[in-house]
């Protein structure tokens, strides 16, 4: 059974850091590009970042730029997500996921994406 498992959600006050963890079971991702994504109570699941199979180029969405740091262990078959200078609004159910496409480009849809986790909570405190 392949399986992505978030860990390192909690809560953490604002300015507060947290990393977040994702490790792949059943199969490796090693050739796919992995992304994060963040689903805050009565809104969307939205993109917040994502990097290459062989951690090359990163994305990240405009409101987490300069404050959090996508990587990731091939080795481990883990993928991390360190979230530094932490805000309330912040706060949301992180999943990770696995890009569909072999060795592809960084995607932002969600419909790229063909295995997920079931989700970190992050809560931040003002």
């Amino acid at each position: 059974q392949v399986q992505l498992v978030e860990s390192g959600g909690g809560l953490v006050q604002a300015g507060g850091s947290l990393r977040l963890s994702c490790a792949a079971s059943g199969r490796t991702f090693n050739n796919n590009a992995m992304g994060w994504f963040r689903q805050a109570p009565g809104k969307e699941r939205a993109f917040v970042a994502a990097i290459t199979w062989n951690s090359g180029p990163t994305n990240y969405a405009d409101s987490v730029k300069g404050r959090f740091t996508i990587s990731r262990d091939n080795a481990k078959a883990t993928v991390y997500l360190q979230m530094n200078s932490l805000k309330p609004e912040d706060a949301a159910v992180y999943y990770c996921a696995a890009d569909r496409h072999y060795r592809g480009a960084l995607h932002y849809r969600m419909n790229e994406y063909n295995y997920w986790g079931q989700g970190t909570q992050v809560t931040v405190s003002s």
